[in-house]
């Protein structure tokens, strides 16, 4: 699996490694007490203090929201910097296939992560923190100062305008799990019953309405990012009863079925078809109900906070000598950051393989690997609850990335899952059990219909840490 363009990281990387050249030299014991506290909130204090301080339109005496929101106009400030520097790079590629297609989709992030900056600033004021997060959680890689307003954000949701009891995020593997109910932004929000999708897609049903694709990353000016059969960007998305299938073959390589950048989306009862990379969960919440998934290499990825629920998740054979053996991994999640608000939860789910994949597997076990998941970026976080797991995933559990990469800051946790797959005894020690007062005590889903008659699940609400 790739990542998004490089030139989308160097830049980012560029712009954090410019910051302390854009701020004069300050002196920490001139920081108003304010800027002090908050920023201890942060992962990098000392780039808080520095742009906080120097930051124009701070007010005197300013309070923990205000704090806040010039943070985020900091970090925004590096966005419209981003997006002149792609621009003067788009202007200059012609001729250059690759850098063409690195800078144009450079710009469709760019720009909707300046869209994802102004939701932020609408919902904060109104005390939607959990949206604020949530909105913050879709940068795909991110400078030190965008941290911050992620941490930031973290504490001023479960710890209020106390900012003695700010502390930088935590993670499941520190002992640390946030409340059901945070102290700001009340009840956990969800899809409104009222929603008004920006596009919606109906089939006649599974294998009956089927969109096709065939691009894969190998071919010349596609990317994993633009090999995607369907791609959907735009909140409130639904579908319902269709087929999405990337024919580019086994030997293809990165070839995505379907990848959906859609806050408050619903997918039910779809069917998506791949290899490797098949299901491209980018970013914002999205909620998937009895999707049918078939792939093999990291074929559910991406930075979203997901859930997928009753979901028969299928391996398919590796047509690259299939009977000698193969690894195959379902899931590879990509939280860059301990503030996002991303994770990916199954519930209620089956993992299984295709009746070839099975006649395989079942002919020698032995040289057949099935994990639940890795981690393809440093807070990689997957969940599996009251799920069927067969007999083909392997006994540890769960693999590496590469040698010992996010295995301490990673969270992967299992829960009264069933099945000759869901023994624990020999899981990898960095993997966990999840607590049961950790839990998520009801998922609550809604059928509510359309303006044509027909009912389409949505997910009104939802009493996880993955909030909603």
């Amino acid at each position: 699996m790739a990542s998004l363009p490089c030139i989308f990281l160097f830049l980012f990387l560029t712009l954090s490694s410019a910051e302390s050249h854009h701020h004069s030299p300050y002196d920490s014991t001139l920081i108003e007490p304010e800027i002090k506290q908050a920023c201890k909130a942060t992962r990098f204090p000392q780039e808080c203090e520095s742009s906080l301080s120097q930051y124009k339109n701070l007010p005197p005496n300013p309070t923990p929201l205000q704090l806040l929101q010039s943070t985020i106009a900091v970090s925004s400030g590096n966005l419209v910097t981003a997006q002149s520097m792609v621009k003067s790079l788009l202007d200059s590629s012609a001729g250059n296939l690759n850098l063409t297609v690195a800078a144009t989709i450079c710009i469709e992030l760019l720009n909707n992560s300046q869209q994802r900056i102004s939701l932020t600033n609408n919902a904060l004021p109104r005390g939607k923190t959990k949206d604020a997060r949530a909105m913050l959680s879709f940068f795909e890689a991110f400078t030190k100062l965008s941290s911050n307003a992620l941490s930031m954000a973290f504490s001023y949701d479960v710890f209020g305008n106390d900012t003695t009891s700010w502390k930088p995020p935590a993670t499941e593997r520190d002992g640390f799990w946030e409340p059901l109910r945070s102290g700001r932004g009340g009840s956990v929000p969800g899809i409104p019953s009222k929603l008004t999708p920006d596009a919606r897609r109906y089939g006649d049903g599974i294998g009956k309405t089927i969109i096709t694709g065939s691009r894969d990353a190998n071919q010349p000016g596609i990317t994993t990012y633009t090999s995607a059969t369907v791609a959907v960007l735009g909140d409130g998305f639904i579908a319902k009863d269709l087929t999405i299938q990337n024919t580019a073959g086994h030997s293809a390589g990165q070839a995505v079925a379907f990848r959906l950048d859609s806050d408050h989306s619903v997918i039910e009862n779809c069917e998506f078809i791949g290899n490797q990379d098949t299901l491209y969960a980018h970013s914002l919440r999205q909620f998937y109900k009895s999707c049918r998934i078939l792939g093999n290499v990291d074929f559910i990825f991406g930075n979203a906070a997901a859930i997928f629920q009753d979901c028969p998740i299928i391996v398919t054979p590796r047509r690259v000598n299939p009977e000698k053996g193969e690894s195959n991994t379902i899931t590879a999640h990509g939280r860059t950051d301990p503030g996002q608000t991303t994770g990916f939860v199954f519930h209620n789910c089956l993992i299984n393989g295709t009746e070839e994949y099975m006649a395989l597997y079942h002919n020698n076990p032995q040289v057949h690997s099935n994990y639940l998941g890795r981690p393809w970026q440093e807070f990689s976080r997957t969940v599996f609850i009251h799920t069927f797991l067969e007999a083909l995933i392997t006994p540890h559990g769960w693999s590496p990335w590469t040698g010992d990469f996010a295995l301490k800051t990673l969270y992967y946790g299992e829960f009264e899952n069933t099945g000759p797959g869901s023994n624990l005894s020999q899981r990898v020690p960095w993997s966990s059990k999840i607590p049961a007062r950790h839990v998520p005590v009801s998922i609550v889903i809604e059928e509510v219909k359309n303006d044509r008659g027909d009912g389409i699940w949505c997910l009104l609400g939802i009493r996880i840490k993955f909030y909603y």
